[in-house]
């Protein structure tokens, strides 16, 4: 399966309150390796040294300090793309975490605008 369609398939298989995801890729044709790395700058993929797989990949839901689901689907896209192989696999799932804003002296309708769009 693609690279794209594995990532996507994951995504829809989480509950809704997820927060965070962690994911390793390992490309097939590690002659390929710079190409990829090319690729994967968009979502900071994090390569690893010395290790069996090439690449970690922080996913954030709707919050967090991580690279968007969307834009990693995008990311794997471009590798399905240009003719790239090798293996996805989930390391860590985070769900149920709420994110913290710091809301003094803002007012009520910044309030209930924040709370609407978190939400949904």
């Amino acid at each position: 399966m693609a690279f794209a369609d594995t990532f996507q398939s994951v995504v829809d298989s989480l509950p809704d309150d997820w927060t965070d995801l962690e994911i390793d890729l390992r490309i097939t044709d590690e002659t390929r390796y710079v190409d990829a790395a090319v690729y994967l700058a968009t979502v900071n993929a994090q390569p690893y040294s010395k290790y069996d797989w090439h690449w970690r990949i922080l996913v954030a839901h709707r919050f967090g300090h991580a690279a968007a689901a969307p834009a990693v689907h995008g990311a794997l896209k471009l590798l399905d793309d240009a003719g790239f192989e090798g293996e996805l696999v989930v390391r860590e799932v985070r769900s149920g975490r709420v994110e913290v804003v710091q809301m003094w002296g803002r007012p009520e309708s910044v309030r209930q605008e924040f709370k609407r769009l978190r939400a949904q």
